[in-house]
């Protein structure tokens, strides 16, 4: 991938006021990562509704559009990936997405990951049919499948192994589980494996694997107290329910940890680039900060920030105390009518003074006349009407609303800089918010292009 660097300083926020001097940040190249063959993973990753789920998919559109041959992969329980492109549902098939297009255009196919229904294919492929239907029927298995802590983010990355496995795409985009935790999506699996490949299960699995008399006599005697103990812990069932399950999976268990193994290698590889996504707001990007160290630490390859849902303004050069300032004098006592909507005089108390050419002046003579005269009839009232609403009015309003912008403006960027003091070297592309939520492959597209020519990073000119 290939990034080029541009250099400026960030305008302070205040008129006069210049920000502190912002350090070169390197421009992320999206088209780049996308174009360069030898990447063939990319791993979307960030704290929970910063837009992982959108990113994926929009690079993936963009990629298969491109000319290559795609794979996007969601662990997002939302369902939104799919409706955005066009498939009644996705599953953990991958499934074509229609609707690609332009000259070279390769494919993109988009599968949710099903966390169960992954793990029974892992035990479907390493037991034989009655080891495996024993396990499957398992109580303690159908548990763990469906809902240790630990099994989707374990479960995504043999996913993302087996889909390597294939070689069928030439790029697999990965969108990661919405943990709690950003790291958790590095830890989980690890987690999971040790456990399933530790010592507890070791214990459990000793009486089984000792035969003849000491055998028996250790499940007599030792295994009696331990299971005695562990019973009134966790209840007899369930301890029954995870002997048995371990029976029947002690073939398995050193699989779990050399898959887990290995697809962590396949993330450290030179053809896989991981893609934090924030938002510019302080706990998102300290997560980001965090993510990237750890990435750091465990010498995986970052691509760079994408910074989603940044504000911006087409009138930046008014400040928020400027226009602030504005709408306050158009506001001053005495320059509207705020009654009538309409310029006019006013008495040193404030009361508006009519003039008695006004015909609703009490000076006015047709007003005169029609009240002396008995046989008038008083016409009827009219509607009433909505309140009238001066330019000036309307003008102040819309300052105090664009000062609000500003002020959003502002803040995102002393975060933004903030992140970036710290990491100098991640390349950064920003996204700018849209209105509206995206829902088809034209806001896909739109996400797309934003993320290749996305507005110039703090301190770019």
């Amino acid at each position: 991938m290939t990034a080029s660097t541009k250099k400026g300083a960030a305008e302070g926020t205040d008129a006069g006021t210049a920000a502190a001097p912002v350090p070169d940040v390197p421009a992320l190249d999206a088209d780049a990562l996308l174009d360069d063959q030898d990447i063939r993973i990319v791993v979307c990753c960030g704290s929970g509704g910063v837009g992982k789920t959108t990113t994926a998919a929009a690079l993936g559109v963009r990629a298969a559009e491109r000319g290559r041959k795609v794979v996007v992969l969601t662990i997002d329980p939302a369902r939104r990936l799919a409706q955005s492109m066009g498939i009644d549902s996705l599953d953990n098939i991958p499934r074509r997405v229609p609707g690609i297009d332009g000259e070279g255009a390769g494919e993109l196919h988009a599968m949710m990951l099903d966390m169960k229904r992954t793990f029974d294919e892992i035990v479907e492929a390493h037991a034989d049919g009655d080891r495996a239907r024993a396990i499957l029927e398992n109580p303690f298995y159908q548990s763990l499948s469906a809902g240790f802590a630990g099994t989707q983010e374990y479960m995504a990355m043999e996913k993302l192994g087996q889909l390597r496995a294939r070689n069928e795409w030439d790029l697999i985009i990965v969108d990661t589980p919405p943990s709690r935790s950003a790291l958790d999506f590095l830890d989980a699996p690890k987690r999971l494996g040790s456990f399933l490949d530790g010592k507890f299960i070791k214990l459990l699995m000793a009486p089984a694997k000792m035969g003849g008399r000491a055998g028996m006599k250790f499940l007599n005697v030792g295994m009696s107290m331990m299971t005695g103990t562990l019973g009134k812990l966790l209840g007899g069932q369930f301890l029954r329910d995870v002997q048995t399950f371990v029976a029947a999976m002690d073939t398995m268990f050193g699989g779990f940890r050399t898959r887990a193994d290995a697809t962590y290698k396949l993330l450290q590889a030179p053809g896989t680039a991981f893609l934090v996504v924030a938002t510019p707001e302080r706990d998102a990007l300290r997560e980001a900060a965090y993510f990237v160290e750890r990435l750091a630490a465990e010498e995986m390859p970052l691509a760079g920030l994408v910074l989603n849902r940044v504000h911006g303004s087409g009138a930046a050069r008014l400040s928020a105390e400027r226009a602030l300032a504005a709408a306050e004098n158009l506001d001053d006592i005495g320059i509207v009518d705020q009654a009538a909507g309409k310029a006019g005089l006013r008495d040193p108390d404030g009361s508006a003074v009519t003039s008695p050419a006004d015909p609703e002046s009490p000076l006015s003579p047709a007003r005169s006349a029609q009240t002396e005269d008995p046989e008038h009839e008083p016409a009827s009232e009219p509607e009433p009407e909505a309140e009238a609403v001066s330019v000036e009015q309307l003008t102040a309003g819309l300052l105090r609303l664009h000062a609000e912008r500003m002020q959003v403006v502002a803040r995102e960027q002393r975060t933004r800089d903030r992140f970036t003091a710290l990491h100098p070297e991640v390349a950064v592309t920003e996204v700018a918010a849209l209105p509206g939520d995206v829902h088809d492959l034209a806001g896909l597209r739109a996400i797309g292009d934003r993320l290749a020519t996305g507005s110039a990073p703090a301190g770019a000119a």
